[in-house]
This record gives structure tokens, sequence and C-alpha cells, in this order.
């Protein structure tokens, strides 16, 4: 795997793209920062490429992998509810 400068800042695009779709996936509000959601789908993209590629899903296509961004966000919407319940849980609030 290469790493160029603009692969990573496409990396990080996609993953707030796929950070702000998770988080409109999850139902009710998420008493959290918008700079979590980012940070959570960066970490979304980044293991949801990990994880298509090891399922067999083709990540390197001339348009849009349709099926792997659904993995990203799968689990962008994972982590957003995991991370949102623990804070209410707790009683904290991000504002």
């Amino acid at each position: 795997m290469e790493f160029t400068v603009w692969g990573i800042i496409t990396a990080l695009f996609v993953g707030l793209i796929v950070g702000a779709l998770g988080r409109l996936v999850v139902p009710g509000r998420q008493d959290m920062p918008i700079w979590l959601h980012m940070l959570i789908g960066v970490g979304a993209a980044l293991l949801g490429t990990v994880l298509a590629r090891a399922v067999g899903i083709a990540t390197v296509t001339a348009g849009v992998d349709w099926a792997e961004l659904a993995v990203q966000v799968a689990l962008a919407a994972i982590a957003v509810a995991l991370v949102a319940g623990v804070g209410r849980r707790r009683g904290i609030t991000h504002r």
C-alpha cells in the first residue's frame, strides 16, 4: 500500500463524509461534538476499507465503490451509536 499526500487528503475527506453519514443513520440526537463524529468517520473509513478488502469487496475501481462505502458508513453508525450511548449513560454532555 502506497501512501501519498493526495491519498491521505482523500482518505480524510472520505472519512469526514462517512462520519456525517454515520451520524445521519443513527436515529435521535447524539450529544457529541462534530470533531468526534469526524474522527469516528476517519477511523470507520480506514477500518471499512480494510474489512472490505478482507471479505473480497473490490476497493479500487473506476467509480464509486458503493459496497465499500456501505461498510464504512455502517461501521461509522455503529461507532456513533456506541459512543453516544456510553456518553449518555455516564451523564456526559458535550456542548
